[in-house]
């Protein structure tokens, strides 16, 4: 924790990784705007696509070695907030099952297409495999992609549950902030936590499992912390009219 730091520093990538964030949750509300509940919901499997093809570089940021893929998973914590506040719950749900789906559904067809032989001319076959490849003799690809899937499923799951409790105890819209903030900082350590624990425990030592989840975690702690002016303008979006349906423009 004191090498992060100590080891601190700001250029290039942390702007472009900035600009990313401020990116995505942009057009998260735009989406939401223009489309309505359908729009953050289509937002879902993109974010979740994007995520698990990301997380596969490593990059330099803030004197950290970590793995892209935060701000994209960022972003369906954010539409699970959104959902969760001017939708409900019910909504919000749905968003767990859609991500799902798209996570198991993306590794079965892509592993399909994988499957069949490329022509002598293709330059592209062995540069997906390490992309989406799952072959059943590597235990190693396989534990890690059920890890992420265990960990989403369940840290999305309480980051729903646990704004609608915290909804009850502090529900007015100024409060937004507390209960964005306390359901998605907890939701994205479960998440961390168990991704690490399941998919690297008994490969790396207990000190090394800690650098890796304590440097992906400040940065989600930080993409976090910085939605929450995006859950605002949902809300208020909504509350003044200003949010357009899909099914009303059909």
């Amino acid at each position: 924790m004191l090498d992060f730091f100590k080891n601190f520093q700001f250029g290039t990538n942390e702007m472009l990784w900035l600009g990313y964030m401020l990116f995505n949750y942009t057009a998260v509300l735009i989406a939401y705007k223009f489309w309505g509940k359908v729009g953050l919901l289509i937002f879902v499997p993109l974010s979740v696509v994007l995520a698990n093809i990301q997380v596969l570089k490593m990059m330099n940021l803030f004197g950290v070695e970590t793995t892209m893929g935060n701000i994209a998973f960022g972003g369906v914590f954010l539409v699970s907030d959104i959902l969760s506040e001017v939708e409900g719950k019910k909504y919000a749900r749905k968003l767990v099952t859609i991500g799902f789906i798209t996570m198991v559904f993306t590794t079965i067809v892509m592993n399909w297409a994988l499957a069949i032989k490329p022509a002598s001319i293709d330059q592209f076959q062995e540069h997906l495999k390490p992309i989406f490849g799952l072959a059943v003799n590597e235990l190693s690809v396989i534990r890690i992609t059920a890890a992420s899937m265990t960990a989403f499923i369940i840290s999305q799951l309480f980051d729903v549950w646990a704004y609608q409790v915290i909804r009850k105890w502090r529900p007015s819209y100024k409060d937004i902030w507390i209960r964005n903030n306390l359901s998605t900082v907890v939701g994205q350590v479960i998440d961390n936590s168990l991704f690490t624990i399941l998919a690297f425990a008994g490969v790396y030592k207990i000190s090394e499992l800690f650098v890796i989840a304590f440097s992906t975690y400040f940065l989600e702690l930080f993409i976090s912390v910085m939605d929450t002016p995006f859950v605002y303008i949902a809300a208020l979006w909504k509350k003044q009219g200003k949010v357009r349906e899909l099914e009303d423009q059909i």
